[in-house]
């Protein structure tokens, strides 16, 4: 299976201590050189994300297709779209609206955070979605509270 993530959802899983799953959710985890720098701001993420040996990272050749995205996506979606072009992924890990809405007309299957915590509780990974979907909310990822509830 190969799987690209974007920036933000790698984030998310780090700031919950849930990086782990990525990996037991979709095995290996490609990011684009760009995504890998912008994770790379904070030290503690980039020493969590050098231990992951399921974790590598891949620029993207195709310059001007992440040019061209750049005009509508900041850089870590744009490469990581124009990397999902080139590599033609099962999924494309991506969580920003226009991003995804982007990724989807280009035919490439995406998958956001919620997705992926979803498909680990159903894999028996994470007993409650609920938990960690609050901690997320502490963190300032901005989820429905009523959509929560429904967990």
């Amino acid at each position: 299976m190969i799987v690209i993530s974007d920036t933000s959802p790698i984030t998310n899983l780090i700031q919950i201590d849930c990086l782990d799953l990525l990996n037991v959710v979709f095995g290996k985890i490609i990011i684009p050189q760009t995504v890998y720098n912008e994770l790379c701001e904070l030290a503690e993420q980039k020493k969590i994300l050098d231990d992951q040996d399921w974790i590598s990272v891949v620029s993207a050749e195709n310059r001007l297709a992440i040019t061209q995205l750049e005009t509508q996506l900041d850089k870590g979606e744009a490469e990581a779209i124009a990397l999902a072009m080139e590599l033609q992924p099962d999924f494309l890990i991506i969580d920003e609206l226009k991003g995804r809405t982007i990724a989807e007309e280009m035919g490439i299957k995406i998958v956001g955070l919620l997705g992926t915590l979803l498909k680990a509780k159903e894999l028996g990974y994470i007993s409650e979605l609920k938990p960690k979907l609050e901690q997320l909310v502490n963190q300032g990822l901005g989820i429905n509270l009523s959509f929560i509830s429904m967990f």
